[in-house]
């Protein structure tokens, strides 16, 4: 049962190295965004898979500390992975991601705990763009109960020199 790796794997072999972060969260529409920084090292699991552990502030003090797993399955011919922090319980699964035509923009949907509702589920949206080899922005949405989308964070990735 050995994979080999794929064009879909190999583009993800982008995300290696050591990387500095800005966030800026919004807590709340209307209220100001806080913002917090962190580092990130990314390596690969076998040329399928992506790790990404990070680390930084929290909005409001103390530390968090976060674990990424992206890889690709070529037979749902999607990308696949895992997000869990120090912060929360909840264990993020990508159940479907798409890369588009530039292969520069991937797009993955994800299940949660709402942040508004206690005990009820939200759907999730994280968009990853490589604007170059050695910048990235993540931007991460919850759709409403109207159905739009609401952008709660942007993170801006630097390559470390």
């Amino acid at each position: 049962m050995k994979s080999e790796p794929q064009k879909e794997h190999q583009w993800l072999q982008k995300f290696i190295g050591e990387w500095a972060c800005i966030a800026e969260m919004e807590m709340e529409p209307g209220k100001p965004a806080q913002k917090s920084h962190g580092s990130e090292s990314v390596r690969s699991l076998g040329g399928l898979w992506i790790l990404a552990e990070g680390d930084g502030e929290m909005p409001g003090g103390g530390t968090a500390e976060t674990l990424l797993t992206l890889g690709y399955d070529p037979q749902q011919q999607r990308y696949i992975g895992t997000w869990i922090g120090s912060m929360m319980s909840h264990l993020w699964v990508y159940e479907g991601g798409t890369l588009d035509a530039a292969r520069k923009v991937l797009t993955l949907e994800a299940q949660g705990p709402s942040f508004t509702a206690e005990g009820k589920t939200a759907h999730y949206r994280d968009v990853i763009e490589f604007k170059s080899d050695d910048h990235r922005v993540l931007t991460s949405h919850v759709q409403g109960d109207n159905g739009e989308w609401r952008r709660i964070m942007t993170a801006t990735y630097r390559r470390k020199k």
